[in-house]
């Protein structure tokens, strides 16, 4: 099983959704039949947690078999730490995306869920590609389920927001293919062979002078940046929120933001190493990230509309995660990892909530709530929690990966670190500030006198995020402990000299008398 279980995870969605074509036209049916393919594909990813070797190098569970010999194009799925942390944030939040859809969607219901399912195969594509063609292939993929659940299900500016994600983000990638072709023939020029497998590129692009690898690194800034995105590429993201069904802004921001994080982890540092270590270029972008950061916590400040202020929150929290990749050390690379998965536990939870409340008086201007801890104590509830998680509260997941985020930019440049951490307050105002506005103080419309509680199903779909968000905030080792392994190989292909010589102890140091050992004894360094 183990040969063929990446293949198993990845079209468990796409058999549901074959089997959800046949289906008489039972709402009810549709919904229960979609609901067990979603939990089918949690279910199937979870042997990936407990076969997966902590600390082993390289992938893991690879498949690999010709497609297109002609191109060089093979299908070739595998997993490393950071992988695995992301599909299983897929898996997870599929569930969780259905199972908050049950009464939002009442039109066109079997069209819905078979555009969710599609959607969940192209993300853990993404995911677990291991050849450039093959990824391509499911990053284009992605958009297109996207759009239709947002132009057909969303709200009143429904095909506005639309059209701007699908051309923001297919711009990207047209940008982010020539990088690859670049790449494609670089390696045929070198060695006489057509490849589109990343192992065999990563050989050849260190052989490829600055100028081209700048070239392809800014093709593929582009393609991710837009994606996750970073400042000035984030202005479809509040329309494409806001409009987006609750469904759709808890995927899109749990899951699709963090492609093009991916994107930088997998391709733009370990095949384009000189590149993404040059000054010029870390300081551009580690400018960008705090600019994200701090710009999006303001905006945020200033928003009337539940919805778009917790959309401008996301530009901020990824800020976040961009500085921590560009910091180029272990602690920067490993916060973010984190704090991506955060990310999309914690605003998964916060774009649930502003669901739960637009499904009961629809609209989400702020203006219109107050003292609804009176009337939904349990809403009041999970609220705070989630909200408390955003904003990173001690033994909370979001405390974790900001602060390891703020440690690697502290020892990359203190400067980052100062401006960096002026978004942790921020968020925290605006978040309390929402919280305020909407739960504490007396009912302020009659409208909120009548409004219900949740039920069983809505409580139902927080509780594992909760959990979630505990255990990582509580006890973060197991996170820490997978991501090692792949860290430790990105930060030695972008800084061969990182764990050797005077620059061992300092790193060491910091991650503790067993765990130094052991990363010094892998780099060849004193013990």
């Amino acid at each position: 099983m183990d040969q063929h279980l990446l293949s198993i995870v990845l079209l468990t969605p796409l058999a549901g959704l074959l089997v959800l074509l046949l289906l008489p036209g039972n709402k009810n049916l549709i919904r229960i039949w979609a609901n067990l393919a979603a939990l089918a594909g949690f279910a199937v990813s979870l042997p990936l947690v407990f076969r997966f070797q902590t600390g082993a190098p390289g992938f893991q569970f690879e498949e690999r078999a010709d497609w297109i010999p002609a191109l060089g194009a093979h299908y070739h799925l595998g997993i490393d730490g950071i992988s695995l942390l992301l599909v299983m944030l897929t898996t997870a939040m599929g569930v969780i995306a259905m199972l908050c859809s049950w009464s939002a969607v009442q039109d066109r219901v079997r069209e819905y869920y078979a555009m969710f399912l599609l959607l969940q195969t192209g993300m853990i594509g993404v995911f677990i590609s291991l050849d450039f063609f093959l990824f391509y292939i499911f990053w284009e993929l992605v958009l297109v389920p996207m759009y239709f659940i947002i132009g057909v299900w969303g709200g009143p500016r429904k095909l506005y927001a639309a059209i701007k994600f699908f051309l923001y983000t297919l711009a990207g990638s047209v940008l982010m293919l020539l990088g690859i072709l670049t790449l494609y023939f670089q390696h045929f020029q070198q060695t006489g062979a057509y490849s589109f497998e990343i192992a065999d590129l990563m050989k050849t692009s260190s052989g490829m002078s600055f100028g081209v690898q700048e070239w392809v690194f800014w093709a593929f800034f582009i393609g991710f940046a837009i994606k996750v995105p970073m400042f000035p590429f984030h202005t479809w993201l509040p329309d494409a929120h806001v409009e987006a069904p609750t469904a759709g802004s808890v995927i899109l921001a749990a899951v699709l933001l963090k492609m093009g994080t991916y994107g930088f982890l997998r391709f733009s540092l370990p095949l384009l190493p000189q590149a993404s270590a040059d000054q010029k270029i870390v300081q551009i972008l580690a400018i960008l990230s705090i600019i994200g950061i701090i710009y999006g916590a303001l905006v945020c400040l200033m928003q009337k509309d539940w919805k778009k202020l917790v959309a401008y929150s996301s530009v901020s929290h990824l800020g976040f995660c961009t500085l921590g990749i560009f910091a180029l050390n272990p602690n920067g690379i490993a916060g973010s990892v984190i704090q991506q998965v955060n990310h999309g536990i914690s605003t998964g939870m916060l774009f649930m909530v502003i669901g739960v409340i637009y499904e009961r008086r629809h609209t989400r201007e702020i203006s219109e709530y107050g003292g609804l801890g009176h009337v939904m104590p349990k809403f009041a509830t999970i609220f705070a929690i989630a909200m408390l998680s955003s904003a990173g509260l001690p033994l909370l997941n979001g405390f974790v990966g900001e602060f390891t985020i703020l440690q690697g930019a502290f020892e990359a440049n203190r400067v980052w670190a100062a401006f960096a951490v002026t978004g942790v307050i921020l968020g925290a105002a605006y978040l309390l500030w929402l919280y305020q506005r909407t739960i504490l103080g007396q009912v302020s419309n009659g409208k909120n006198l009548t409004i219900p509680d949740m039920n069983f199903r809505e409580v139902a779909m927080f509780v594992p995020l909760i959990a979630w968000a505990v255990w990582i905030g509580v006890y973060p080792k197991p996170f820490f402990d997978v991501l090692r392994q792949p860290v430790t190989e990105i930060v030695e292909r972008v800084h061969p000299d990182y764990f050797k010589g005077s620059q061992l102890q300092p790193a060491i140091a910091k991650l503790g008398p067993k765990l130094g050992t052991e990363v010094a004894a892998q780099a060849g360094g004193p013990r």
